[in-house]
């Protein structure tokens, strides 16, 4: 371990390296297909994180405790990561040369063995062999798809998506489903299979058909010049299929009503073409492409949906190299479903379903990414899209998950976890929210270029990296800068801001003290308020508190009077002097004032009630947020000065928690699965500050009583939420549930 400090300036390249961190790889897998071949590697990363000397402490030593509970130094810690890369098959060779060179430690290679599927699978069998001097382990390409697949479900939030083609929004991605199963999957690839799968190891193939991409690409080979598969959709985008397609309306002259069949439904594919009329044709090869693709999409949607119907399953997922997330392709097959299933059977794509079969070959026999064990987050800083190039000039895709070390779960409270939301607004279909977020965080950031360019896409693009949410956004920053060494920025400001909020602690228990049961509860409320409004992530706070002539009373005087734009405090109060909680969690949000004046005072007011209290707090830095490292620390301090939150503590009775986040919002989809556990007997769950309260979960509904409190210190979201600057967030809600 080391003392160091922040680097002085941030280097970030114009494109991230391909196979980044190869030198560190210890697992190969592959999945090779007839155009497209994808290899996945697991690797381990190195990062700095701050590391406190109380992490080591013994409770029952207290031999030098005082001095080595405030100290801090920088630790390296291992991460697993997962990494994915696509590129073109016919350079397979080019790619396994850059591997093999680029890998150390080659006489470790000697034994081991790559994981491979697809066909290419035992093409290139030999050519891989050769370059990498690994043995190839061939797996079932079916069953990587679905492995692959249930693994993306279950880590990835916004992994499926409905598509709809010139909708508001375009990509209407689902949220995450603690019920992934049952559903089924239909993988078009030269031929289709459709397969019904129940659970990781209970699936079956139930039907296909020979008519699939590669009847796609063989017919239209031969009636247009197109060479690739990729030319014949594009030609396909251009074209007109009601120049080759006969319509219900070329037949009955307009709707066929008693069949409920609309005038511009298909009701022959190429229909027009045979008895025309005229020598010379007004048809091109463009609306040839086109009425072929429709074809196609339309019998493969029939097929599907009618096994769907037959085997009562609701959810649909597409893959395969047919789609390649093609607009035109997933918006046939979406509304031949929901024609032939009248809306009842749900289409559904998944963002990186070119990766199923490489993740799953990747996790045949792997225990690093043991879903029992481990959780996986996407790397949106290390992720691309077709943006990136190899050292021999061609461009490629590529994926990147992160391990979190232990695995995370849904919160137990939410009253129906299948449709919990964790974004207030979606930037997809917001446009006017969505100008703003992003030219504000793009003002922001103006130094770091990587994630400049990324605002920049999403500007043209918001749908390219999933749900486009503020959440999104701060995540993505926060994984900027871990990746370019910036464990922490705001440490020093933290500490800074806690030592000062500790010399007022006393005084201000001394003024609550003074009131009565009834006043105080209103004061408390007040001062969680007041101490919310130091924000380190609120541009105009920022400015107010760089005078450094803001204090606590000023933020106090600034509440507005009430009534505020959502006032629950009167029931609040009302409450809690009557019938006091049994267990109570608290999801805490800034260091400094916030955590010391606003939130312990109420806690110690929670626990002199006779309550249990968890306090849960950041797993990792996110601007200036209390982590749970930081907490343990704070803790301590806190007990020295209060003999109530002292035995809370020796009591069992106050506990601190980590949550799993690493950002300044809350997914209540990914908890730490500890936490989890705990929450179950809880009774009230009370969220504070705009990241948790308003941000994320103003709307979200609990099976206990909640508490929602935060200061709006964003102009242009307080009036989009009808208030104004500093406008109060005091939203009370009682299941009415005798306790």
């Amino acid at each position: 371990m080391e003392e160091k400090g922040n680097p002085n300036s941030i280097k970030l390249p114009d494109t991230l390296e391909v196979f980044r961190n190869l030198k560190n790889a210890k697992q190969f897998a592959i999945d090779i297909g007839g155009s497209l071949t994808k290899i996945a590697y697991y690797s381990t990363v190195s990062f700095r994180r701050v590391y406190y000397a109380t992490d080591n402490i013994d409770k029952n030593d207290d031999k030098n405790k005082d001095d080595k509970q405030d100290k801090f130094v920088y630790t390296y810690s291992e991460q697993a990561r997962l990494h994915f890369v696509k590129f073109e098959t016919k350079y397979i060779e080019n790619c396994l040369d850059f591997i093999g060179d680029n890998l150390v430690n080659s006489d470790e290679r000697k034994g081991k063995s790559i994981k491979a599927t697809g066909g290419g699978a035992y093409k290139y069998s030999k050519l891989i062999q050769d370059k990498l001097g690994l043995k190839v382990d061939k797996e079932d390409e079916l069953t990587c798809l679905i492995t692959g697949c249930n693994f993306l479900l279950k880590n990835i939030s916004d992994e499926a998506f409905v598509y709809n083609r010139n909708g508001s929004p375009e990509y209407e991605f689902q949220t995450a489903d603690p019920h992934v199963f049952p559903y089924m999957l239909v993988n078009i690839g030269s031929g289709v299979s459709i397969l019904k799968v129940e659970s990781d190891n209970c699936y079956e193939r139930i039907g296909g058909t020979a008519t699939g991409g590669g009847t796609f690409w063989g017919l239209g080979t031969l009636l247009t010049k197109a060479k690739s598969f990729d030319e014949l959709l594009d030609l396909a985008e251009k074209g007109d299929h009601r120049k080759a397609d006969m319509l219900v309306k070329d037949i009955y002259g307009g709707d066929y009503e008693t069949l409920g069949m609309h005038s511009d439904l298909i009701a022959s594919s190429f229909g027009k073409i045979c008895p025309r009329q005229n020598a010379e044709s007004d048809y091109n090869e463009a609306d040839l492409a086109r009425s072929l693709l429709f074809a196609i999409s339309n019998d493969i949607g029939q097929i599907a949906c009618l096994y769907a119907m037959m085997h009562n399953l609701k959810k649909v997922y597409f893959g395969g190299y047919f789609l390649r997330n093609r607009s035109l392709s997933m918006h046939t097959i979406s509304f031949s479903i929901k024609y032939w299933s009248r809306g009842t059977v749900q289409s559904l794509f998944l963002r990186h379903e070119g990766y199923l079969g490489a993740i799953g070959a990747f996790l045949k026999g792997t225990e690093e990414c043991d879903g029992d064990k481990f959780s996986w987050l996407e790397n949106y800083a290390g992720s691309g899209s077709n943006r990136t190039q190899l050292s021999f000039g061609k461009r490629v895709d590529q994926l990147e998950l992160d391990r979190w070390e232990s695995p995370l779960t849904f919160c137990p409270l939410l009253k129906d976890p299948s449709s919990y939301i964790p974004d207030t607004v979606d930037l997809n279909s917001d446009k006017e929210a969505r100008e703003y977020w992003l030219n504000c965080f793009e003002e922001s950031i103006e130094n770091y270029a990587k994630f400049i360019s990324r605002v920049q896409l999403l500007k043209i693009q918001p749908f390219a990296y999933g749900n486009l949410t503020v959440r999104g956004l701060l995540d993505t920053i926060n994984q900027c800068l871990k990746e370019f060494d910036f464990p922490d920025p705001y440490l020093t400001q933290k500490r800074t801001e806690n030592e000062y909020a500790l010399t007022c602690f006393q005084e201000r228990l001394e003024e609550l003290d003074s009131l009565d049961l009834e006043e105080r509860q209103k004061e408390l409320i007040m001062g969680v308020l007041a101490g919310n409004t130091f924000d380190w992530g609120a541009k105009e706070t920022v400015a107010l508190m760089k005078t450094g002539e803001f204090d606590f009373k000023q933020a106090r005087s600034r509440i507005p009077a009430r009534p505020w734009l959502i006032d629950s405090l009167d029931s609040w109060v009302e409450k809690i002097c009557n019938e006091p909680y049994k267990k109570i969690a608290i999801f805490i949000d800034n260091s400094g004032i916030d955590i010391v004046l606003g939130i312990l005072p109420l806690a110690r007011e929670m626990l002199r009630q006779g309550s249990r209290l968890i306090l849960c707090a950041n797993s990792a830095p996110a601007l200036n947020d209390v982590t749970h490292s930081e907490l343990v620390v704070l803790l301590r301090q806190i007990a020295a000065i209060c003999p109530i939150i002292s035995k809370g503590l020796d009591e069992g009775r106050l506990k601190s928690m980590e949550t799993a986040q690493g950002g300044p919002c809350l997914d209540l989809s990914r908890l730490e699965r500890e936490l989890a556990n705990e929450l179950i007997t809880v009774d009230l769950i009370l969220l504070e500050g705009m990241g948790r309260a308003v941000h994320t979960n103003i709307d979200a509904e609990f099976l206990c009583d909640c508490f929602k409190l935060a200061i709006i210190k964003n102009r242009w979201l307080a009036k989009r939420l009808g208030g104004d600057m500093f406008s109060v967030v005091c939203k009370y809600e009682s299941v009415n549930v005798s306790k």
